[in-house]
């Protein structure tokens, strides 16, 4: 009894779920879905304004008075919106995997080799972020003429075959692989590149995966230099051919919202699928300063 009694004693003093919150909690919380709501009325407008008519584009209503989806079958049965999608996706993923690769090599040499100017080349390699992009366009397209690469894949590729962040990316993760790993592989014979290969990398997997899912999607929004680089509609990637569908006298903007639409699928579904590796991958590079 005595047991029961102050057990019944203790619920009595503990306290209740339904007591009242703390201001500063709602306050965030408030703040948080206010940010929500501002970061997603974009997306809310673009998915409205697919499935519109041409004379209801600038009504302010979110839901359509009279929904259809002409728009996307429009988009769909155009040759040119494939085109460009088939060119975006190629380009994003022949750029990622070659990103991933060099990134991930001078980052593993920069990190477990040591040289005379190693510091001076990751500080070259560093400082290049500091560098616009706007700034780089003009050296970009001089040496496309010159090497002949103008309005070609090859020339819309080649400045994102390796990526400075990447690199510094990379680095910090390899500073988290033991040396006593590295000289275990190698008495057991194995070379630099196999080290590399079967032993550094699968250590940094969250690093590779972050990184991958970055750059594709970098590359897949890219905009300023592949609208330079390309003359000809069948080079075009998606967002430059998007802009078509703008016409000097009219913008076809429900077009343009509906071939906007069907641009965020891959990127849906890629951070969807590796979500998981984004959000452990941001984490480990915070927690290395």
């Amino acid at each position: 009894m005595s047991d029961i009694r102050a057990s019944s004693a203790s619920l009595m003093q503990a306290p209740t779920a339904k007591g009242p919150r703390d201001p500063w909690s709602v306050l965030r919380w408030t703040l948080l879905a206010m940010g929500a709501i501002v970061m997603v009325m974009p997306i809310i407008y673009m998915l409205s304004a697919s499935i519109k008519y041409p004379y209801e584009m600038y009504d302010l209503n979110i839901i359509p008075k009279e929904p259809t989806f002409e728009n996307y079958t429009y988009v769909l049965s155009d040759g040119r919106f494939m085109r460009w999608f088939a060119n975006s996706f190629l380009i994003a993923t022949i750029t990622t995997i070659s990103a991933v690769f060099f990134d991930a090599l001078v980052g593993y040499a920069l990190c477990k080799f040591r040289f005379r100017g190693r510091t001076f080349v990751f500080i070259a390699i560093l400082s290049t972020l500091m560098i616009p992009t706007e700034m780089l366009v003009i050296p970009w397209y001089l040496m496309s003429k010159s090497l002949g690469w103008l309005d070609s894949y090859w020339g819309i590729m080649f400045p994102g075959i390796m990526t400075a962040f990447g690199t510094f990316l990379m680095k910090q993760f390899f500073e988290t692989v033991p040396d006593d790993f590295l000289e275990a592989a190698r008495i057991d014979g194995l070379n630099e590149f196999q080290i590399w290969w079967f032993v550094a990398l699968p250590l940094v997997t969250p690093a590779l995966s972050a990184l991958a899912i970055f750059i594709f999607l970098g590359n897949w929004t890219a905009f300023l230099w592949p609208l330079i680089v390309t003359n000809s509609q069948e080079l075009y990637t998606l967002p430059v051919g998007l802009t078509t569908f703008s016409v000097e006298q009219t913008v076809e903007w429900e077009l343009i919202m509906t071939g906007a639409a069907l641009a965020t699928i891959p990127t849906l579904i890629v951070f969807l699928v590796f979500q998981r590796y984004i959000i452990r991958g941001v984490a480990m590079a915070g927690l290395k300063g």
